[in-house]
C-alpha cells in the first residue's frame, strides 16, 4: 500500500511503559504528553507503532464508554421517562468527550490518520454533535418519542457510523500487519456493527415489555405508562411502534451486510462470526447486569450468529453476492423460525412476499458490494491521502511511517 515517504519530525520522549503506569501518574503523563505530542502537523505525519497503539486504544476505550451508555439507555427508557441527565446519557457523553478530544488531537497533530480518515472522523463527530441538540428539541416538541427509529436518532447513528469509518480507515492503513492489528480492527468492527444493529434493540426490548404488561407484571414505572396514555391513548404505545418487517429486514440487509464488509476488509477467516459472537456475548453480559439492578430485559438477536457463520462460509467459498445473498437470508430466517418457536424473537413479518423482498434487497446490496470491490476506483480510494507533499513510496500493507 503506498505511503508518503517519512519526513524529518521532532524528537519525542518514549511513551510511558504501560497504560497502568500512565493512569497511576496522570499529572506526569499529561506533562509528558502535551509538549511531546500536541504539536501542529498534517495528516499522514510519521507515527510509530507504539504511538499508533496508544491512539487507537484510547479510541477503543471511548467507544466502549459510548456503547455501555447506549446499551443502558435502551433499557432505561423501557422503565423510566426520558431524562437528559440520566446516568446512561452521562456515560455515553463521557465517551463522546473522549472521542471529540481524539478527533481534535488528530486534527491538530496529524498523527494516526490520512486526510480522508480525518475528514470522516470530523464529519461523523460533527453530525453526532449536531444530532444531540436536534434530539433534545425533538423530545421537547414531540414528547416521549421513545422509538429508536426516529429521524433525530437516525442522525446519531449516521454520525457515529461515519466517525467509526474514519477510525477503521486510519488504523487499517497504518497499523503493522499482525495480531494486534487484527484484534484492534475486529474491536472497531464490533463497535461499528453494534451501532448499526442498535435500532433493533427497540423491538428486542419491546416484545418482553409488552409481554410483561399483558401478564400484569409490567417492568415500566407508572409515570412512563401514564405519559404514554396521555400522549397516545394507550400505555403500550412505546413498546412496539414499528411494523414487524423492520426488525428482520434491518438485521439481514444492514447488520449482516456490515459483517460482509468486515470480512472483506480484514480478510480474516472467521471475522463475521467473531464480531457477531462477541456482540452477542456483550449483550448477554449487559442483560445480566441490567436485570440484576432492576432494569427490563431483552431478547438477544441470536439469528445474527447463524447469518454471520453463513457469511463467513460464503466468503470462504468465494460465492458471488447473487448466490450468497439469498442463501444467507434463508439461513437467518431459518434461525429466526426456530427462535420464534421458543418465544425469544421480536415480531417478524413472515408473509412470503415480505421475506422474498428482504432476501432480494440483501442480494442486490451484496451484488453491488461485489461490483464496488472489483472497481478500479476502490484501490485509489483505499490508498493513503497524505499531506506531506513527498513522493509516495510502495510499502507493505499497513504500518505507519516511522521516524
Amino acid at each position: 500500500m503506498p505511503h508518503a515517504a517519512p519526513v524529518v519530525d521532532r524528537a519525542a520522549p518514549s511513551a510511558p511503559g504501560s497504560a497502568g503506569t500512565a493512569l497511576r501518574h496522570p499529572v506526569a503523563t499529561l506533562r509528558w504528553l502535551w509538549p511531546a505530542y500536541v504539536t501542529p502537523g498534517r495528516p499522514g505525519r510519521p507515527t510509530t507503532q507504539q504511538e499508533l497503539r496508544w491512539i487507537y486504544t484510547a479510541w477503543l476505550g471511548a467507544l466502549l464508554l459510548k456503547m455501555l451508555g447506549s446499551s443502558w439507555d435502551v433499557s432505561w427508557h423501557f422503565k423510566w421517562l426520558r431524562d437528559d441527565l440520566a446516568p446512561p446519557h452521562l456515560l455515553n457523553s463521557a465517551g463522546t468527550v473522549v472521542v471529540v478530544a481524539l478527533v481534535l488531537f488528530s486534527s491538530h497533530t496529524g498523527y494516526g490518520v490520512d486526510r480522508r480518515a480525518l475528514r470522516l472522523m470530523q464529519v461523523g463527530t460533527a453530525l453526532f454533535l449536531v444530532a444531540v441538540p436536534v434530539d433534545i428539541v425533538n423530545h421537547r416538541l414531540n414528547g416521549l418519542d421513545i422509538t429508536s427509529w426516529s429521524p433525530s436518532h437516525a442522525l446519531l447513528y449516521v454520525g457515529t457510523a461515519v466517525m467509526l469509518a474514519g477510525a477503521l480507515r486510519g488504523w487499517w492503513l497504518y497499523a503493522a500487519p499482525g495480531r494486534v492489528r487484527d484484534a484492534v480492527a475486529l474491536g472497531l468492527w464490533l463497535f461499528f456493527a453494534e451501532n448499526v444493529l442498535f435500532p433493533n434493540q427497540h423491538q428486542e426490548y419491546g416484545v418482553l415489555s409488552l409481554r410483561a404488561y399483558e401478564a400484569g407484571r409490567t417492568t415500566a414505572e407508572p409515570q412512563l405508562l401514564d405519559f404514554a396514555v396521555a400522549q397516545a391513548q394507550t400505555p403500550t404505545s412505546f413498546m412496539l411502534p414499528v411494523p414487524p418487517w423492520v426488525q428482520p429486514a434491518w438485521l439481514v440487509c444492514a447488520g449482516l451486510l456490515t459483517l460482509v464488509v468486515a470480512r472483506r476488509v480484514t480478510g480474516l477467516r472467521w471475522a463475521a462470526t467473531t464480531v457477531a459472537a462477541t456482540y452477542l456475548a456483550y449483550r448477554a453480559v449487559v442483560w445480566l447486569g441490567l436485570v440484576a439492578i432492576g432494569f427490563p430485559p431483552s431478547v438477544l438477536p441470536l439469528a445474527l450468529l447463524a447469518g454471520a457463520v453463513a457469511v463467513d462460509l460464503a466468503a470462504t467459498r468465494r460465492l458471488p453476492g447473487w448466490l450468497a445473498g439469498p442463501l444467507v437470508a434463508a439461513v437467518t430466517y431459518g434461525a429466526g423460525a426456530v427462535l420464534d418457536a421458543v418465544g425469544v424473537l421480536p415480531p417478524w413479518d413472515w408473509r412470503e412476499e415480505v421475506v422474498l423482498a428482504t432476501a432480494l434487497a440483501a442480494t442486490l446490496l451484496w451484488t453491488l458490494l461485489d461490483a464496488v470491490v472489483r472497481s478500479r476506483s476502490l484501490a485509489a480510494w483505499c490508498a493513503p491521502l497524505e499531506e506531506h507533499g513527498e513522493i509516495p513510496v510502495v510499502a507493505a500493507i499497513g504500518g505507519a511511517p516511522t521516524r
